[in-house]
């Protein structure tokens, strides 16, 4: 990629307004007038443009629950030509059957460089996940490496929502209602069914994905914590119209029940002139992440540290949460302070934006992840456990870490292509082998 491209596209990411709010009704109009008042579909929409609904829920869910949004477009999305099956690359899709769900603790580093002219959808990497894409339920975890911008072309996902999580460089996320910035420390969402274009801030981009099949990521009840905390609604900025009115060819990749297929519009879909709806792409800054935790002992259950959950038809258990351990102060007295070792019915896994997590002193690196399968036995190696169990119990600031979880109420089956990765760590139980016995009867 060159320089004057990711320079261009940062300039653009620092000169953008946004919305705020999240499950908000929004509107935002490029052009004044655009937005009909007082319906939706009108005889004639203002400006001569189409009237097109994109609904994400079926009409009839919950108000609570239902997302759609009404996109008023230069040209309506059913002007295109036949879509066509294209190579998948390293994107895979539930049902995992490649390989045998695998009990043991795995753990990665991060993804090699790619080859050059590699833009995010050909940078795409998937290392697993579970459920049925068809039948809308379960997640999958991938990984991107990119070098170079989506040039003439976009994506679509009409398997699931795209949960983005930075870790190398910048992303300018060009979508149908118009533009998101998504730097390392913040994590951005493309709902199911809207086009995309992915350009780079920086000469590479690296970073994680959580594609939920599900229902679409909500803010998880807050219960006897009360009215606040946690991941505050007014955090999450929704993008403002903003369209492109190109007549040049434009290739379109849908990504349909696993598989991507592809056609060549002679105009680019990113015309949306004016749209407003429940069904947004946003993007959020982690570090705003409103930490709770123990003021007294012990140390809280992971869920405490939950920013989105989809939720399942069993009240509590979670299709996927996304879950971050950002910076956070430990003043637990008599508490062993790292998180605690255990053994989970729901699956993990585990990503590092940057610096070090405080529950892994060495092998989990920025970029790499971890992925301990239900009822798999982890939590700190010997180092922090030796470390943790004999420090000065005083007011302690975690500062130096970002990391973040996917965590699944079903096990993660591996890709065959994740499972005999050259960047799998070998001897990852080793990091527990050093425990030693200190039973005294």
């Amino acid at each position: 990629m060159s320089g004057g491209s990711s320079e261009q596209a940062r300039k653009t990411a620092e000169a953008l307004d946004y919305l705020t709010g999240f499950g908000n009704e929004h509107s935002s109009e490029a052009v004044p007038g655009a937005l009909p008042i007082g319906r939706n579909s009108p005889q004639r929409s203002p400006l001569g443009l189409y009237a097109e609904q994109l609904s994400g829920s079926a009409f009839t869910e919950p108000r609570s629950h239902n997302r759609r949004s009404w996109l008023y477009r230069i040209r309506p999305s059913a002007a295109h030509p036949p879509f066509t099956r294209t190579d998948n690359g390293a994107l895979r899709t539930a049902p995992f059957t490649e390989a045998p769900a695998d009990p043991n603790r795995l753990r990665w580093n991060p993804l090699p460089d790619p080859a050059p002219g590699t833009d995010f959808l050909a940078g795409l990497w998937t290392l697993g996940g579970n459920g049925d894409a068809a039948q809308r339920a379960g997640m999958a975890i991938h990984l991107y490496s990119a070098n170079s911008p989506m040039t003439d072309r976009v994506f679509s996902d009409s398997d699931g929502e795209l949960l983005i999580v930075p870790e190398r460089g910048g992303l300018l996320l060009r979508t149908e209602f118009g533009l998101l910035s998504a730097r390392p420390g913040e994590m951005a969402l493309i709902p199911r069914g809207v086009r995309f274009r992915v350009e780079l801030q920086d000469e590479t981009a690296r970073g994680y994905v959580c594609e939920n099949y599900g229902r679409p990521f909500e803010l998880p009840d807050l219960g006897p914590i009360g009215a606040n905390g946690l991941a505050a609604a007014r955090d999450f900025q929704v993008p403002v119209a903003s369209y492109e009115d190109s007549e040049r060819p434009t290739e379109v990749v849908n990504k349909f029940c696993g598989n991507l297929w592809t056609a060549t519009y002679d105009h680019s879909p990113l015309d949306v002139v004016a749209w407003h709806g429940t069904h947004v792409p946003y993007v959020y800054d982690m570090r705003r992440f409103n930490v709770l935790g123990s003021i007294s002992y012990d140390h809280p259950d992971p869920s405490i540290f939950t920013v989105l959950t989809s939720p399942s038809d069993t009240p509590g258990l979670a299709g996927v949460d996304f879950v971050v351990f950002a910076p956070r102060w430990l003043v637990g007295e008599d508490t062993f302070r790292p998180p605690y070792f255990h053994r989970n019915v729901m699956s993990e896994y585990m990503g590092l934006i940057e610096g070090a997590y405080d529950a892994k002193a060495e092998g989990f690196v920025p970029g790499g992840g971890s992925l301990h399968n239900m009822m798999s036995a982890h939590g700190p190696d010997r180092e922090t456990f030796d470390r943790a169990s004999a420090a000065e119990l005083k007011p302690q600031k975690i500062d130096d870490g970002l990391a973040f979880m996917f965590e699944t109420r079903w096990p993660i089956t591996a890709t065959a292509q994740a499972a005999g990765a050259e960047h799998l760590q070998s001897g990852y139980d080793d990091v527990w082998q050093g425990l030693q016995r200190h039973f005294r009867a």
